[in-house]
């Protein structure tokens, strides 16, 4: 990872470094949690960029991908190539994704609803940020060869993690994001290592190679708009600070695989969790009665629900947030 160190067992500090030039910050306003966020979204379509952005955790997990984004009146598209582990790229445009395997000359269409915090915080209608977190501008440093605000989002609770966030001055992109344990520990990291703010590109290019699909295999995946209580499930009781954002049927249109599966999402504004709930398999969930798998800042959390499905709980939050939620999830009809 080029000018990037991840350290396990850093706790952060009381203050950020100045720039290796000495030079001061501009003064900043004093901005809540919110205000910061929306200071980070107003990033979206500035102007198109280009940028390798590296992710590693405290494990020593690395990976690495090349991120491309322009916009064109009201269509914002994003491609992101992997530049470690299998041959990807991704194609997001608007609330359309598909991505491009090229081992296998397969393409999968799909829905771009996930949320995000970088490089650019989804906005969550509802979300009580500053209820949760409280900002702390702890100075500014240089990222990618371009001055950012460090700033500390500090949970207010267990339930959870902390962010380190490196916005950009000029524009407010995410340019460096530190995922913080309950004790302070990056237990994951992701940064910008050099960004084009001048890149020759453009949203129609970009729209070309995304619909360029042919010689390849496409795999639909066959969304619907849903919720919770109309598929019979819910949250008995929900969980402090994270309201319900998105709800879809998601059921593969191929012979070899059929399944369908309810995924609900909930976010407190900056973190999210996702409920996945599908028929019991009694291959992949034969002698499973839960199951956890922790990845850098994403933990999952599996179990057997009732006798006939299997939810699975994915999240960068602390592991008690996804207990809350499985707990929680219950049959309604």
């Amino acid at each position: 990872m080029r000018g990037l160190v991840l350290v396990a067992g850093v706790v952060i500090g009381a203050h950020a470094h100045a720039s290796s030039e000495g030079a001061s910050a501009p003064a900043q306003p004093n901005r809540d949690v919110s205000q910061w966020v929306e200071h980070m979204r107003g990033a979206v379509c500035q102007s198109p960029y280009s940028g390798t952005f590296v992710v590693m955790s405290a494990s020593g997990a690395m990976s690495s991908s090349r991120i491309t984004q322009a916009c064109d009146g009201g269509v914002q598209i994003e491609k992101v190539e992997s530049l470690t582990g299998a041959p990807r790229t991704v194609y997001r445009r608007n609330g359309e994704m598909r991505t491009f395997f090229g081992s296998t000359r397969t393409v999968r269409t799909d829905r771009a609803d996930t949320l995000a915090v970088f490089p650019q915080p989804s906005a969550v209608p509802g979300a009580q940020l500053s209820q949760f977190y409280s900002a702390k501008r702890l100075g500014s440093e240089r990222v990618a060869g371009r001055m950012a605000d460090v700033l500390w989002f500090k949970p207010q609770d267990d339930l959870r993690l902390g962010y380190r966030i490196w916005s950009d001055q000029a524009t407010g992109l995410v340019m460096k994001l530190q995922t913080l344990a309950v004790d302070g520990r990056v237990v994951e990291q992701a940064a910008f290592s050099e960004i084009d703010w001048n890149a020759p590109v453009r949203a129609e290019d970009l729209s070309r190679s995304m619909d360029a699909i042919a010689g390849f295999q496409v795999v639909t995946v066959n969304v619907r708009k849903t919720s919770a209580q109309s598929e019979g499930w819910g949250l008995r009781q929900p969980v402090e600070g994270f309201v319900p954002v998105q709800c879809y049927r998601r059921t593969l249109a191929t012979q070899a695989d059929t399944r369908s599966v309810l995924q609900c999402s909930y976010s407190d504004g900056l973190a999210s969790v996702s409920l996945f709930l599908e028929p019991l398999d009694a291959v992949r969930h034969a002698d499973l009665q839960s199951q956890e798998v922790s990845m850098g800042a994403t933990q999952l959390l599996g179990r057997k629900v009732g006798e006939d499905a299997w939810l699975t709980v994915v999240g960068e939050v602390p592991r008690k947030t996804l207990y809350r939620f499985s707990q929680a999830w219950v049959r309604l009809r």
